[in-house]
């Protein structure tokens, strides 16, 4: 099976991407699923209840876990990165950053920043929880659905352009 990438698709669902396999492969599976099906964290139901439901959509009670787990650090990432960045200040990745993100997720965050749509607290957020999954470098596709995530914990919607950057294959985007 070729692997997903995180984009829209045809039917405008959400795909969710990685390089990786096994496990954290499909829990950016159920962290999509998440997202398209709750618009908020608050909207989900309680825990057990929500374990029932993406059982029973067909994740594994490891998949479901694992997910679980990354978002309970998502919350608390959001707790501790909440302090403000001074104007001016720059970003200095760590050799272990660099290695997992890589150069095309840390191009992407510079953009997604300079852009005034990540905040620093929410760019620290995105790369806390990049590190928190494990398992080698991190493709950019994977490191989308973390963006998104973040917003999505935070209970904010990207404007329609970020959307767009994060979903549509540079091969589908229309050029004007």
């Amino acid at each position: 099976m070729p692997p997903p990438t995180a984009r829209r698709s045809s039917d405008g669902r959400l795909t969710a991407g990685s390089v990786r396999s096994g496990i954290v492969d499909r829990m950016f599976d159920v962290l999509v699923f998440l997202y398209e099906n709750y618009w908020r964290p608050d909207a989900c139901p309680d825990e057990q209840q929500l374990r029932r439901k993406l059982s029973a959509v067909g994740f594994e009670s490891e998949e479901i876990q694992e997910a679980l787990r990354w978002l309970d650090g998502l919350a608390d990432s959001a707790e501790s990165h909440a302090l403000a960045q001074s104007p001016g200040s720059h970003r200095i990745y760590t050799a272990a950053e660099r290695e997992t993100l890589g150069d095309a997720s840390i191009n992407f965050l510079s953009f997604l920043e300079s852009s005034g749509v990540l905040p620093a607290a929410m760019r620290e957020m995105v790369i806390d929880r990049a590190m928190a999954v494990g398992g080698g470098a991190m493709d950019l596709e994977d490191l989308k659905i973390i963006v998104l995530m973040v917003f999505w914990s935070l209970g904010e919607e990207p404007d329609a352009l970020i959307l767009d950057e994060l979903f549509v294959d540079d091969e589908d985007r229309l050029i004007h």
